[in-house]
């Protein structure tokens, strides 16, 4: 595991090393791994040139924490009320909502560009961020997580007067941290790093996020992989931070949601 780890981790040091580089040496064999000259240039002009990076970095953050909000708020209600709530046909729902993971995402993108269009957010980031707030994984997840709360709480508070939401958001949710840190995880960085939905529905470059953005260090005369290297480390550090910081309640997550082989 040490040995797939370390090789694993090969072209993320060599990105890295080479982001310090300049174009002439990014390719030299045998690899530097230290560079021997390192420079800054190469973050100085992704940050402050004319390639906009700033602003995908910011399109790409706005996005992201909306549809990573928006996804909690909706995974846990309905993973709440599947779990918790009796009402007719609740499993049968459940059923037929789970099994939409089988269909492709591929095979909605043309009905929803024409839903989209039609009601005017084609080229406006709420086409980006509206379908990622519904997820059928994250209300499977926090079902799972749910049902593992003992009903003799619920039915203790019910006898004290509290209602359905209060027991969610009083009693529920403060114990699905580790559920929710784990979407949290998930959800951050699927849509950090999403390039079909944006490429698809945002038009003006100005809305672009930072995958899509990553294509105009490439021109008519080609690509400035130094460029394109320090601009990926720059994208992968939220990446590494946000992981760094919740991985304790990451592994907590998957282990208590049954979700572990």
């Amino acid at each position: 595991m040490l040995a797939l780890g370390v090789t694993v981790l090969i072209p993320f040091i060599w990105m890295i090393s080479s982001s310090f580089k300049i174009q002439a040496d990014l390719f030299k064999y045998p690899i530097n791994w230290i560079p021997q000259n390192p420079i800054l240039s190469n973050y100085e002009e992704v940050w402050g040139g004319k390639y906009k990076f700033a602003l995908f970095y910011w399109n790409s953050a706005k996005i992201t924490f909306f549809t990573v909000v928006g996804s909690i708020i909706t995974s846990s209600l309905a993973g709440f009320a599947f779990a918790k709530l009796n009402f007719k046909g609740r499993d049968f729902i459940f059923l037929m909502y789970l099994a939409t993971m089988i269909i492709p995402a591929q095979v909605l993108l043309v009905p929803r560009f024409i839903l989209f269009d039609r009601i005017g957010l084609v080229n406006t980031h709420w086409a980006v961020i509206l379908p990622g707030i519904f997820t059928v994984f994250g209300t499977f997840l926090m079902r799972q997580f749910f049902s593992t709360i003992p009903s003799e709480l619920l039915e203790a508070a019910k006898v004290d007067g509290a209602g359905f939401f209060r027991i969610y958001w009083q009693i529920c949710l403060p114990l699905t941290k580790p559920a929710i840190v784990t979407l949290l995880i998930l959800t951050f960085t699927w849509h950090w790093n999403e390039y079909e939905n944006p490429l698809i529905f945002l038009r003006s470059s100005e809305l672009f996020t930072l995958p899509i953005g990553l294509s105009s260090f490439v021109d008519e005369y080609g690509a400035n992989y130094s460029l394109i290297m320090a601009a990926s480390v720059s994208a992968l550090l939220p990446l590494i931070i946000v992981v760094a910081i919740f991985q304790r309640f990451f592994v907590e997550g998957i282990a208590s949601s049954g979700l572990k082989g």
